[in-house]
């Protein structure tokens, strides 16, 4: 603390030293005057604040004096109404009046003007009182004093009430200071205020314009070297000074104008590597960032930034480890503190992150060598996005595990019964004979069912080109109900169809479809019980505008219904999924779960979505949509024409 006012001393006395004798004495004498009027006026205006104190005390005591020889009679009848409506009528006669109390002979306020005690009182109410010294009962003279408010000072009077010889209480009043007296009294402050800032303004200013004219050369000068210390050679001092102050500022001017002749010489090269260096490092693919050995952030690339939602941050000078996610930070924190230190010359992580958005990357710490020192000079991170790399991998795995699963069970299925028939088939009945091979031949065709479906999967995921051409519908639904209706027959499920009249051709492809209809209402017949039905059902929609676009659409809609026992909201998202089957939640009927899988794949293929809506116990709905064939147009513009409306 003393260092501290030590130097602030010091800076006063400097700056004070700047000053000439005539500026110091004028100072002094403006400093001399300005208190002496400064003390007047304050002496003046606390004394008008005397008086009107005075005056104010004097009113309110012939006030109260007044008032309470006339509600004297009242009170000692107890009719406050009269009281009340009197002093009333006071109050508002004068605006000098604050407030009128009234309280008995313990103190307790029974009126109060401009508020009053009307609400009944509990023991959870605040009791106010008046406590008056003792002995003033029966003084003459009313108790007087003052008390600060916002507005000014509040003359408050109390004057004993007595009637007949009776002591029946005492009377309030507050008296307003007077408003003329408080005008008058703080605009003469504020003037004399106004008026010292005022004349210190003016001596501040010229003093300080008087210390300008020594200093300002030396000032520039000082302004001058710095720039050009921070590569600003184009800075110039102009101030019409002779003597060696004037060769100083002339040799400062010889001195810049040469070093920005060097800089233009050169500049045009550092521009050309600078352009180059950032040209390379904005336009690699991968996030590069460098880092001194203090782990501050010298450079940081666009893919970088994206990577770590830095885009409007600014990082220059920042410790890495404060910027970077949690997760990053925390695994990366000893590896960089040990590169830095010349402990460990690189090092690789892969590290999930969550902001800005789910993803993996490939993270990779190299030290950056001084040539000359062979120490440390900075840290290069290099950051790739291996999030798709992780999904395919994982996908392939998943894929891989469900295939090797699925294709096991009909498998060794198939190997049991056949090595019981080699086994003991001499010892088996004919019947049993011929039951292990029908169980053998349908879980062969289990198998083969399995094959073709994620055979039909993997094409359609793959980049297969399928012709596109006109498809009645008509054809592929009759077709459809063809195949199952024996099946339905045999189940006691009702099969039928609703086909809107003068259907139009639809833009796909014709056995793409026909999978699709087999597929929906082969799931629909399994999972509907006797007595249930199935409709396969065709109409032409008009689908509604999306917000900002205008353009309405005509399609073709296909619903497949049934009455089955229906889905849980649960399990919609997933029916979808590669190998996922309902029925393994709610019965044991057999499947390769990949059929909604290929339903979503060929409906995307005809650039639409699969939807479903159902209730448990109630039914099941697929729906979806498809484009109508136009003549006029070339199969592959039309193909372009879907794909456009599909990604707006």
């Amino acid at each position: 603390m003393l260092a501290m006012f030590d130097n602030l001393r010091d800076i006063i006395r400097h700056w004070w030293m700047e000053f000439t004798l005539q500026t110091k004495l004028m100072g002094a004498a403006t400093l001399a005057v300005s208190l002496i009027v400064s003390g007047l006026t304050f002496w003046a205006v606390n004394t008008i604040q005397v008086d009107a104190r005075v005056n104010d005390t004097r009113f309110g005591r012939d006030l109260g004096l007044l008032l309470a020889a006339n509600i004297a009679p009242q009170l000692a009848e107890n009719d406050l109404t009269t009281v009340a409506r009197f002093s009333n009528r006071f109050y508002h006669s004068t605006s000098s009046l604050r407030y009128i109390l009234y309280a008995d002979d313990t103190g307790s306020i029974r009126l109060g003007i401009p508020f009053s005690e009307s609400e009944v009182q509990n023991s959870l109410m605040i009791e106010r009182r008046i406590h008056l010294p003792e002995g003033s009962r029966n003084r003459d003279i009313p108790l007087v004093r003052q008390h600060q408010t916002p507005e000014g000072i509040v003359t408050d009077v109390f004057v004993p009430i007595e009637h007949e010889g009776k002591f029946l209480g005492t009377l309030a009043i507050g008296i307003n200071p007077n408003p003329t007296v408080v005008a008058s009294s703080g605009l003469t402050r504020d003037v004399t205020i106004a008026v010292f800032v005022s004349i210190w303004v003016m001596v501040i200013l010229g003093a300080v314009f008087n210390a300008l004219q020594i200093t300002k050369p030396i000032k520039e000068l000082l302004s001058g070297v710095k720039n050009i210390a921070a590569g600003n050679f184009k800075q110039r001092i102009d101030l019409p000074l002779g003597g060696e102050l004037g060769e100083l500022i002339g040799s400062f001017n010889i001195m810049a104008e040469k070093l920005e002749i060097f800089e233009e010489q050169n500049i045009d090269e550092l521009t050309a590597e600078k352009a180059k260096l950032e040209t390379l490092v904005t336009t690699i693919a991968d996030g590069a960032i460098l880092i001194d050995n203090n782990l501050q952030i010298v450079l940081v690339n666009p893919n970088a930034r994206r990577f770590f939602g830095w885009d409007h941050l600014d990082l220059d000078g920042k410790n890495v480890l404060h910027v970077l996610p949690s997760s990053v930070s925390a695994e990366l924190t000893r590896p960089l503190y040990q590169v830095a230190a010349g402990k460990l010359d690189g090092e690789e992580f892969r590290i999930a992150i969550n902001h800005p958005a789910q993803r993996t990357v490939r993270i990779a710490i190299t030290n950056v060598l001084d040539p000359v020192k062979e120490s440390v000079r900075a840290i290069a991170m290099t950051v790739q996005d291996i999030t798709r790399e992780v999904e395919l991998n994982e996908a392939k795995s998943q894929f891989i595990s469900n295939v090797s699963h699925e294709l096991r069970t009909p498998l060794f299925n198939i190997k049991s019964f056949i090595e019981t028939l080699h086994e003991y088939g001499d010892e088996l009945s004919k019947e049993e004979r011929s039951e292990f091979l029908d169980t053998a031949n349908r879980e062969t065709d289990r198998l083969t069912r399995l094959v073709n479906d994620v055979l039909d999967l993997s094409k359609l995921e793959s980049s297969h080109t399928y012709l596109f051409d006109a498809v009645e519908l008509d054809r592929s639904i009759e077709q459809t109900l063809r195949t199952y209706q024996l099946n339905a027959k045999d189940k006691g499920i009702e099969l039928c169809q609703d086909i809107a009249p003068e259907l139009p051709s639809i833009l796909g492809n014709y056995d793409l479809i026909l999978q699709v209809l087999a597929n929906l209402v082969g799931n629909a017949l399994k999972f509907t019980k006797a007595d249930g039905k199935v409709t396969i059902r065709a109409y032409q929609a008009v689908l509604t505008p999306e917000e900002g676009d205008d353009i309405t659409s005509d399609v073709v809609r296909v619903e497949v219904i049934d009455t089955g026992i229906g889905i849980d909201p649960e399990d919609r998202e997933a029916i979808f999924d590669r190998f996922f089957r309902v029925e393994n939640r709610v019965h044991t009927l057999e499947g390769t779960g990949l059929g909604l899988s290929i339903v979503q794949n060929i409906i995307e293929k005809h650039h639409s979505q699969i939807h479903i809506i159902s209730a448990v116990g109630v039914g099941t709905t697929f729906w979806f949509d498809l484009a109508i064939y136009q003549p006029q147009l070339h199969q592959v513009d039309a193909l372009q024409l879907a794909s456009a409306n599909l990604d707006k």
